[in-house]
């Protein structure tokens, strides 16, 4: 066997040991997992999650996780707990201790807080029997399957079911409490995710910026609106004061013999392609794509179609989009 071979067959032994201990723990899953939720949704302050090594790591993602997805959450190192970060865990928090085999002494002093001061306690291990299970309030325990290295020392199949059950948590109190898209961007306003999950309304051009010419309006002045806002088009309202149509650069070129001569209303192209301003970002990249256009006017909803902004592609790629 060659050393890709060989590799490659680690590789794969690896993955379909995850797979496979990930459909045991879906199918373990029971009344305890349910009793986790309906307790973090009491509590009336935050999800404290604890764990040393490996496990420490995950709860770091947990908690993160979480607190992106509506439950506010943090983590607290527990051998910094025994020296003074115990101060804040407090009344009406919930804490979520995990270990794998549930013996972690780093643990003890944030078990022993717990019980003291009355503050819910859930259990993550492998361990039913390990002190951890025996003091926690709600167990969520995750099968007992050893690690994919074989010999029992290398987390990494524990350590991915403790990290599907800490997603599990925090997607079942999402949907809970309805936790929606814009919801989710309110948390996430950086990068490539706040990006997509950005609205027409965050990126547009409004007020004075907007290039806007009244219908009739002669082509001299309208060129000089073009010029002075740099977007490379002119909207032309109407006597109400509605968007009525378009003036690009293709409409300059299709009237170019004796276009200082016209006005607006003869140059401009009627009906124009808008988009609305709560429209996600990503949905006016595709339009703007599609009709192989630069510009969007952005217009408010219902029949009045009074223009409220104009969104530019560059705006949408200065973001991460497109």
């Amino acid at each position: 066997m060659t050393d890709t071979e060989a590799f490659l067959k680690t590789a794969r032994q690896v993955v379909t040991d995850e797979a496979r201990a990930l459909d045991v723990l879906a199918e373990s899953l029971d009344e305890h997992f349910a009793e986790a939720v309906q307790l973090i949704l009491q509590a009336p302050g935050r999800i404290i999650i604890s764990g040393i090594g490996k496990s420490g790591h995950i709860g770091h993602k947990i908690a993160a996780t979480l607190a992106s997805t509506g439950t506010p959450a943090y983590f607290v190192h527990p051998a910094e707990a025994s020296h003074g970060d115990l101060g804040m865990v407090s009344k009406g928090d919930v804490v979520l201790a995990i270990s794998n085999s549930g013996e972690a002494p780093e643990l003890v002093n944030m078990l022993a807080f717990t019980r003291r001061f009355g503050i819910p306690l859930i259990g993550l291990s492998s361990k039913p029997e390990s002190t951890l299970m025996t003091q926690a309030d709600v167990h969520l325990l995750i099968p007992s399957m050893g690690e994919a290295c074989g010999f029992g020392m290398v987390p990494s199949i524990s350590t991915t079911l403790t990290l599907a059950m800490g997603d599990a948590l925090a997607i079942a109190l999402m949907k809970h409490r309805d936790f929606k898209p814009e919801d989710f961007r309110a948390f996430h306003p950086g990068g490539k995710l706040g990006a997509q999950l950005s609205t027409v309304r965050d990126l547009m051009h409004t007020g004075s910026a907007l290039p806007l010419v009244a219908a009739e309006t002669p082509m001299s002045d309208a060129l000089i609106e073009i010029s002075q806002k740099g977007f490379g088009v002119a909207g032309v309202t109407d006597e109400q004061g509605q968007l009525a149509g378009i003036i690009t650069d293709g409409d300059l070129r299709r009237h170019m013999d004796g276009l200082l001569d016209k006005t607006t209303r003869q140059v401009m192209t009627a009906n124009p392609t808008t988009i609305g301003p709560d429209a996600l970002a990503e949905e006016a990249v595709s339009i703007m794509n599609d009709r192989k256009i630069t510009s969007l006017f952005v217009v408010g909803p219902g029949a009045e179609a009074q223009p409220e902004g104009v969104l530019h592609i560059h705006d949408c790629l200065r973001v991460g989009l497109g």
